[in-house]
């Protein structure tokens, strides 16, 4: 019998269960897919790598250095910014310390004036000094964030709006204003870019971790039922007998922890994303484009061959175009998604091969303020929960819970306590 079940494959249950092997535990995960990762996948198709929606890893997160090889991904990096269709035309904003010779192009640009610059830097500022706690007093939602500091202008309703919709996946500013700097905290310090072979790289690495340690994955393994008997838990299966351990840590996403849990099924919030084939770039940036004009529906679109080339094949480009899915709503349509990024790129993309959409409706939870604190992994005698959903709707917050289910584990255990302090 295993001291423990792991439940999904993705970051949070990767990142536990090596954890808990390299401390000598026998550890199993079981896996509905067929293959690991969760959220974090990738395919070929037609010689294109395809992740499950548009995904970027930024290196700046604490827990991804704790848990990859990050020389290893051979990352390719995006560049620091911003590309805004405006009414004028495309205007370009990059960060000002790494890219100081682009400051008076953004001055140019009619997106930054000195009172948005001020009331800019007076909201982010915090976020590079002062630790989480502080910054999560009095959390209100970030358009109340950005009202309170005066933030108001063109900088915000043409750079920051549309930026951020895309990276939390909605549009109307409900998102905890602790959050959002929290995130722009991470862009700064930051480079965010994509492995060589695509976000699957970081799964894939952390199950080999794991298994060397001595960790049993098995796919395509669907867990059911589960039911505590005494000092055992039994962790019933899609396909033979069921299995049972000294302890269960459910490590699923917010879509199906409600299967295995009597927890609330968590907010979530979706996009959609449009791969697309073309034989020439619209542009040679590898910057993320947005469309300043309020337009939609494309809240982003890049080229992804200019930061990764290896995600298309030779002679040939792939571009990412990312919408809100909103829930109960109408998805967007290939009609007016090709409408939109003819007008955004300013050229015409009747050409474009369309590859695959992928509709994630439960891309990222929901982060309303207030913004809490992690949950606690403990959910029941012997039963743990962990992933995303239970601290930030993000790569770092699903590791950081993969790695406090994991040390809540072997603290129950009784093994003496090596956690390393976790940030979120």
């Amino acid at each position: 019998m295993p001291d423990v079940i792991v439940i999904g494959a993705g970051l949070a249950g990767l990142r536990c269960a090596g954890l808990l092997s390299a401390r000598g535990l026998d550890v199993v995960v079981l896996e509905a897919a067929d293959a690991v990762g969760g959220r974090q996948r990738t395919d070929i198709v037609d010689g294109f790598r395809l992740d499950r929606g548009f995904q970027v890893l930024n290196p700046a997160y604490p827990a991804l250095r704790r848990s990859v090889d990050l020389d290893a991904l051979a990352l390719g990096s995006f560049p620091v910014g911003v590309r805004v269709r405006t009414a004028e035309g495309m205007a370009e904003l990059r960060h000002p310390l790494r890219y100081p010779q682009s400051i008076a192009a953004s001055l140019r640009s009619g997106l930054v004036n000195t009172r948005d610059a001020v009331a800019l830097a007076r909201w982010a500022t915090p976020a590079l000094v002062h630790p989480l706690s502080r910054l999560a007093r009095n959390d209100v939602a970030v358009r109340e964030g950005w009202d309170a500091v005066g933030l108001r202008g063109p900088l915000r309703t043409a750079v920051l709006e549309p930026f951020l919709s895309g990276v939390l996946a909605e549009s109307r500013g409900e998102t905890s204003n602790t959050f959002a700097r929290l995130l722009v905290r991470y862009f700064v310090l930051g480079c965010p870019g994509l492995p060589a072979q695509g976000i699957a790289a970081v799964p894939e690495q952390l199950a080999a971790h794991a298994r060397t340690t001595g960790t049993d994955v098995r796919l395509s393994v669907r867990a059911g039922r589960i039911t505590a008997l005494g000092e055992q838990i039994r962790v019933e299966v899609s396909e033979g007998d069921s299995v049972s351990a000294a302890r269960v840590v459910v490590a699923v996403g917010p879509d199906a922890v409600t299967d295995l849990t009597e927890l609330a099924r968590p907010a979530t919030n979706g996009l959609q994303t449009w791969w697309f084939a073309a034989a020439e770039p619209p542009t040679a940036s590898a910057l993320l484009t947005v469309d300043g004009r309020g337009h939609g529906p494309v809240v982003n679109t890049v080229v992804m061959t200019h930061t990764v080339p290896s995600y298309a094949p030779a002679g040939r480009h792939l571009i990412a175009a990312t919408c809100l899915l909103p829930r109960g709503g109408d998805p967007a349509e290939e009609l007016e998604v090709r409408r939109h990024l003819s007008g955004i790129w300013g050229s015409d993309i009747s050409e474009w091969e369309l590859i695959r959409r992928d509709d994630i409706t439960d891309a990222l939870p929901a982060q309303p303020a207030p913004l809490g604190a992690a949950r606690s992994p403990r959910y029941a005698e012997r039963l743990y929960v962990a992933g995303d959903h239970r601290d930030t709707a993000s790569i770092q917050g699903a590791l950081a819970s993969g790695e406090r289910a994991a040390h809540a584990v072997l603290s129950d255990a009784g093994y003496s306590s090596s956690a390393t302090p976790l940030r979120r």
